[in-house]
């Protein structure tokens, strides 16, 4: 492998776009410790290092794809969060409204159109999600248990709210900009190539706390094991992932004029865990509106202390058996949504293919169908399984809710590693050096 990277360098172009994707990486870490004005560093920092032993609460999906930035109210404090919630929301339109659907059909410009949109609404969740964040802060909530939670921001002027408001978004709009100049220009998707930094920011000091926090041999057992036991979900993730059915298609011939076409055999690859990681952000989101509501109403009523009891630590049997369920349930709906049997089946009668003992038309959607929804059920499983990984150690080793190995963290890094390992190896056989991975 080392050789193999050697080679990439020595390839000029890709040498190139190497370099330019760690250029933009290093600048969206910069960024990701620059304070917005009007924020009292000094006090921001008293607060991080007194919520250490708590984890980051209602905020942390949004700090760790953040980068630890949200919580340290950085120009970047957003992250990537507005524009992954801005493209699952046009991923589902397009299946409601007819117009994003035929944009969609439309091939390359269509599909420009459709990323216009989701700059668009992007910005426009900034704005929501930086004056929701600025109000938070300057509320005390953002660090409930903090002694100065209330001198986060000491200015409380509009003028001061509104440029606050202003440079988040503009932060968030120059990572957009950021993710997709990695992808014009780099090695890639960008925007999972910077979900990728964030993530992996937060790993060595998740890891050593875990150290500090142990009791064994000074805490290098609980280090060890939490090491081990990562390498070996690292690899139970690639083996899943990597998983695919595939189901074989023939092209009939056909003979335009006095030339034969078709006659060729393929397949359709139906990944286990054909959803990805959208289940899992998709139920973490929704677990977080109950408490966000207590928190943000004050109340004091039953129904809000059976809610802080019981939905909002990780470690109570009514949390994980919602959370499981909610990611089951939004693994099987989020596949019905973005894969459509009936879609392909006419697509290959359109062109003159079949799957061998299976019927062209309605018999080929209906076994599509049959063979998506039994994989779909390992892979929720695993899904599942995965996400819960954090709260067995929060009983076991007494970790906060950030747990590096686990849940949203350890499927984007996998993810993201494979898919960018994949285009490099790709370019590298283009030029006939061997590959990446042996």
């Amino acid at each position: 492998m080392l050789t193999a990277f050697a080679r990439a360098f020595k390839t000029p172009d890709l040498r190139k776009k190497l370099l330019f994707t760690l250029g933009i990486m290093v600048l969206f870490r910069l960024g990701a410790h620059i304070p917005v004005p009007g924020v009292s560093f000094e006090n921001v920092n008293q607060c991080v290092k007194e919520a250490e032993g708590a984890g980051a609460g209602l905020f942390g999906l949004v700090n760790m794809f953040s980068g630890g930035a949200l919580l340290q109210l950085t120009i970047f404090a957003l992250g990537i969060m507005p524009y992954i919630t801005a493209s699952i929301i046009l991923q589902l339109l397009v299946v409601v409204i007819p117009r994003l659907e035929a944009l969609k059909k439309e091939g390359q410009s269509g599909q420009a159109k459709i990323t216009q949109y989701t700059r668009y609404l992007t910005v426009a969740l900034g704005v929501l999600q930086a004056t929701g964040l600025v109000a938070t802060a300057r509320s005390g909530s953002l660090f409930a248990q903090c002694t100065v939670r209330d001198q986060i921001i000491p200015d409380d002027s509009i003028f001061t709210t509104i440029t606050m408001v202003i440079v988040m978004t503009a932060g968030t709009a120059l990572i957009m900009w950021m993710g997709e100049l990695i992808t014009d220009r780099g090695i890639g998707n960008g925007m999972s190539i910077l979900m990728f930094v964030s993530i992996a920011a937060g790993f060595p000091g998740l890891l050593w706390a875990i150290k500090v926090q142990g009791h064994l041999a000074d805490g290098w057992i609980e280090f060890g094991v939490v090491l081990l036991a990562g390498l070996a979900m690292v690899g139970l993730v690639v083996f899943v992932e990597q998983a695919q059915r595939r189901i074989p298609v023939q092209y009939a011939k056909r003979m335009i004029g006095r030339r034969s076409y078709g006659g060729t055999s393929t397949y359709i690859p139906l990944k286990v865990n054909q959803a990805g990681v959208i289940p899992v952000i998709f139920a973490s989101s929704l677990l977080y509106i109950p408490a966000l509501i207590v928190q943000f109403s004050g109340s004091q009523a039953g129904w809000a202390d059976w809610i802080n009891r019981h939905l909002v630590t990780g470690d109570h049997p009514y949390y994980i058996i919602t959370y499981f369920v909610l990611i089951v349930f939004f693994a099987f709906f989020y596949v019905a949504i973005s894969f459509n049997p009936e879609e392909v089946a006419d697509n290959m009668k359109k062109y003159g293919g079949f799957i061998p003992g299976i019927r062209a038309g309605r018999p080929t959607a209906e076994y599509l169908s049959y063979v998506l929804n039994r994989i779909t059920w390992p892979g929720s499983l695993y899904l599942g399984l995965i996400a819960l990984v954090p709260t067995v150690a929060l009983v076991l080793f007494n970790a906060n809710q950030n747990f590096p190995f686990g849940g949203t963290s350890i499927l984007i890094i996998v993810g993201v590693g494979l898919e960018t390992v994949k285009q490099i190896e790709s370019q590298l056989q283009q030029r006939h050096y061997e590959g990446f991975l042996r």
